[in-house]
């Protein structure tokens, strides 16, 4: 059997305790605080749903798209709440184009922890944005992921185009 190793991803992991000792949510947090928007990396708020930069990237500008309601599946929303839901992943795809011009994305949702859902009480959509070579060999021979550009500088471009007016 190969293994392949991805040691930056230790951090996320040890943010969870075990299952059932945790009765916190850090998008419901984020949500709550509103007052701590910046600090919970919140770019966005729509009438049912919310984005945040994910703490933890794959890539750099690596969004979550979150309902407001606490829920684990797509049929807990009402058809309003599901219709806005998926406008705003359009919004944040639409987003990181003009912030950052990615070659592509990889856009998805793990449904359940078995499917990889790190939070699996609270559904989300993961928005990662791509490009050509943006994996290289210093993640094979080093054990270390390299995101090229810094959190507040990208927290602070998304958040401006996310709630200009003409958007």
């Amino acid at each position: 059997m190969k293994i392949l190793w991805s040691p930056w991803r230790s951090k996320y992991i040890e943010s969870f305790s075990d299952e059932g000792n945790n009765n916190s949510c850090f998008v419901c947090d984020a949500i709550e605080k509103k007052e701590e928007a910046k600090e919970r990396l919140v770019v966005f708020r729509s009438e049912h749903s919310i984005v945040l930069m994910n703490k933890f990237p794959y890539n750099a500008g690596h969004l979550l798209v979150c309902p407001l309601k606490h829920i684990s599946t797509m049929d807990e929303l009402n058809e309003i709440e599901l219709l806005d839901f998926i406008k705003v992943v359009r919004k944040s795809i639409n987003v990181l184009d003009e912030a950052m011009a990615p070659h592509g994305f990889n856009v998805g949702i793990n449904i359940g922890r078995v499917a990889g859902a790190g939070l699996p009480e609270h559904i989300h959509f993961h928005i990662i944005p791509r490009w050509n070579g943006d994996t290289s060999f210093i993640s094979l021979i080093a054990d270390t992921k390299v995101i090229s550009q810094s959190m507040v500088e990208i927290y602070d471009k998304v958040y401006e185009i996310f709630n200009r007016k003409d958007k």
